[in-house]
């Protein structure tokens, strides 16, 4: 039988060695993948640990899902399907991946197991830049000495020529058509035409050149790790042959100073998939790793899906009915539940 403790050797192969192996090596400050993620917004900052997070190391496992981001709703699920562990690629923290408890508390309760690996998986394989489209020839995941600030060039791979090329394989290797039917079908259920969702929404899109816009060499970026004007800058001065800029995971609309900036340096502009798609560009590769490496565990991925509905169009009658009386009675400044 696998133990916990498997799970977080397996990590360590996976990663070749970044990840660690006690909160004793946490602790003693060193290590390079252990890191305080901060905005300066005070009491907000959340310490990123490549690893076991909380649980018994000894506890064994028979089922372990992957995921992008643990919250309450991903340990709901877990306890509700047998999950003993979760792997999450971001970081775990009180309150924010635990409906606003504390961790230990949510965990103990449903007898799960919390394990990270963010910036300690950034960088160990090629994929995202292969589902975009090109192969990488160089990558950096500290460019301009910020840790995290990831960046790829890369040339196009055959059959990618123009930007409309990047665009179709995104959306069929993504399986957008299944997204776009169950949106469809949702919509029909609910009778809610006016339901928006995520994956749909989000789609890639060119900002700079059209369609059929030449595409040979590829400077991949990803916008939420800090990646700055001055750096495109000095990536394209190091690079002179880049025709095209390519965002991920994050994007920037209409305005951004790195829109600008590319048109200033004449290149393209598109942006790829978004951060949803990321479960399958790094949590499914992760998936597959751990079920190699742990005989006998069955892996699950837990994926995301957010949509947008009118207020007034959720729910059936009586969830609305159930709404504007809480919000009428206690929420308009009348009165407030008593105490006693």
């Amino acid at each position: 039988m696998a133990k916990v403790a498997d799970i977080v050797n397996a990590m360590s192969v996976i990663t070749g060695g970044r990840t660690v192996s006690s909160m004793e090596e946490v602790k003693r400050g060193d290590h390079p993948f252990v890191i305080l993620k901060s905005s300066g917004i005070y009491g907000k900052e959340v310490l990123e640990i490549p690893g076991l997070i909380y649980g018994d190391p000894n506890k064994e496992v028979k089922k372990i899902a992957v995921c992008m981001t643990m919250t309450e709703l991903v340990i709901e699920l877990a306890g509700a399907t047998g999950v003993d562990a979760v792997v999450a690629h971001h970081p775990i923290a009180d309150a924010a991946s635990c409906g606003g408890v504390t961790l230990k508390n949510y965990l103990d309760l449903y007898d799960v197991v919390g394990l990270e690996c963010h910036e300690a998986f950034h960088g160990l394989h090629p994929g995202i830049p292969y589902l975009h489209g090109h192969k990488v020839l160089k990558g950096n995941i500290s460019y301009g000495g910020v840790h995290g600030n990831i960046m790829f060039v890369g040339r196009a791979l055959p059959g990618i020529a123009t930007l409309g090329d990047i665009l179709d394989r995104l959306d069929g290797f993504m399986a957008l058509e299944q997204d776009r039917a169950l949106l469809a079908e949702e919509r029909l259920v609910r009778g809610i035409e006016e339901i928006r969702e995520t994956s749909v929404e989000t789609r890639a899109f060119i900002h700079l050149g059209e369609r059929d816009s030449r595409v040979e060499n590829v400077l991949h970026i990803f916008p939420h790790t800090g990646f700055s004007p001055e750096n495109l800058r000095q990536a394209v001065a190091e690079n002179p042959d880049v025709d095209t800029v390519l965002a991920s995971i994050s994007r920037v609309y209409a305005g951004h100073e790195l829109i600008e900036s590319a048109r200033e340096l004449g290149l393209n502009f598109l942006v790829g998939n978004c951060h949803v798609m990321e479960v399958l560009e790094n949590g499914l590769p992760l998936a597959h790793a751990l079920g190699e490496l742990l005989e006998g565990v069955e892996v699950v991925l837990f994926r995301d899906r957010v949509t947008s509905t009118p207020v007034r169009r959720v729910g059936n009658e009586a969830m609305q009915a159930y709404a504007r009386e809480m919000a009428s009675s206690h929420l308009l400044g009348k009165h407030a539940l008593s105490e006693t």
